[in-house]
């Protein structure tokens, strides 16, 4: 049975691949090759100036070094142990003065023995299995799967909080416009590829498409600039080649204005406005073809039927955008992400005459990502 975390791990094996694919550090290499590794996120009660805890693993183990594996933010603190595979060694965290609201590994809340009588120090029993830090990554990975691969849509929410801002995205603007135009852009596709028969023959093919935003919080993956995708596995794990990956970059209005579309083995294309960016199956088969719009939109035209057109009356992607379908308006989408109160909602309406109408609210664990409940508001 595929999980969230099972597909979390395969889409950071699939990045983890593209990263190595350039020369790495040979001490980053020794490093994770030592023993099995676990990601452990450590959660304040109240966010402030970032700051680090006191860590302390039984003997065998240790912290890996370095930027990209002792992470502050203002909310968390994040570490990866090293150490001899276990299905649990006890770890010791101790920040004074700040209460500890969660410890997080995978998906999990990690159940915490108080130490101190008032939450500044406690103890929790941590898996260590990961082949290694990339490995382990969906412990930093705070999304949730809106469908799965079997839907023909592998649709995955990324949510940005500034509190928890990592790496790149601690020393820059918050980039508030692009973290709500990305979850619009990735609810109007999904529409899209559902209406148009695109998601269905993907899946009765064993193929998949999959939607993803982007994330300020992974300092394994600096997502920068603010992007999203709408690729395509000719198979059933992101594992399947060849894949096409676009990378779509907005500005701060939400503005699509660049595509630099990855195709396994071919290395990167880049389009801009007006020029046509077709995605093919594994055996040369035209799927989609994606054309960034002069307004800042994105037309995505299926081999067969009516093309479609995401845009924006006012020109700003940060708000409700319109799906335009053989030209004629045809659907409006407006999101909301209360990613502190683990909240996700989600607005496909009709234009016009059109009653159609999905209004979805997903309730969500604001620590994890993992999905509690799906419903309409």
């Amino acid at each position: 049975m595929r999980t969230r975390r099972t597909v979390l791990l395969d889409l950071a094996a699939s990045a983890f691949a593209l990263t190595r694919a350039q020369p790495a550090g040979a001490a980053t290499e020794e490093a994770e090759a030592a023993g099995a590794v676990a990601a452990i996120r450590v959660v304040r009660a109240t966010p402030g100036p970032p700051e680090r805890p006191e860590i302390t693993v039984p003997a065998g183990y240790e912290l890996l070094a370095g930027a990209q594996y002792q992470v502050t933010s203002r909310a968390e603190f994040t570490a990866f142990v090293q150490g001899p595979a276990s299905g649990g060694v006890t770890v010791h965290v101790r920040w004074p003065g700040q209460p500890i609201r969660s410890v997080i590994a995978g998906d999990r809340r990690l159940p915490m023995t108080d130490l101190a009588g008032d939450g500044t120090a406690v103890a929790v029993d941590l898996p260590v299995v990961g082949a290694s830090a990339a490995a382990d990554s969906p412990t930093i990975q705070l999304w949730s799967e809106l469908s799965g691969v079997d839907s023909g849509i592998l649709w995955l929410v990324a949510h940005n909080d500034p509190d928890r801002a990592a790496g790149v995205w601690q020393g820059r603007a918050w980039p508030a416009g692009e973290v709500r135009a990305v979850v619009s852009y990735v609810a109007a596709c999904d529409a899209i590829l559902r209406d148009c028969g695109a998601a269905a023959e993907a899946r009765r093919r064993g193929h998949f498409f999959a939607l993803e935003g982007f994330e300020t919080n992974n300092p394994l993956h600096q997502d920068n600039p603010p992007h999203w995708h709408m690729s395509y596995y000719p198979g059933a794990t992101t594992r399947a080649v060849p894949a096409t990956v676009p990378h779509f970059w907005v500005d701060a209005r939400g503005r699509t204005f660049y595509n630099g579309q990855d195709v396994t083995g071919q290395g990167r294309s880049r389009y801009s406005a007006d020029r046509p960016a077709p995605i093919f199956d594994g055996a040369g088969g035209r799927v989609l073809t994606t054309v960034i719009r002069a307004d800042g939109g994105l037309d995505v035209i299926p081999p067969y039927g009516p093309a479609y057109s995401i845009t924006s009356v006012t020109g700003d992607y940060t708000g409700p955008v319109e799906i335009l379908r053989g030209g004629v308006r045809w659907r409006t989408v407006v999101t909301e992400d209360l990613v502190r109160d683990g909240i996700l909602r989600i607005d496909v309406s009709g234009i016009d005459q059109d009653p159609a109408r999905e209004r979805v609210e997903y309730e969500y664990d604001a620590l994890t990502g993992s999905v509690l409940q799906r419903r309409p508001f």
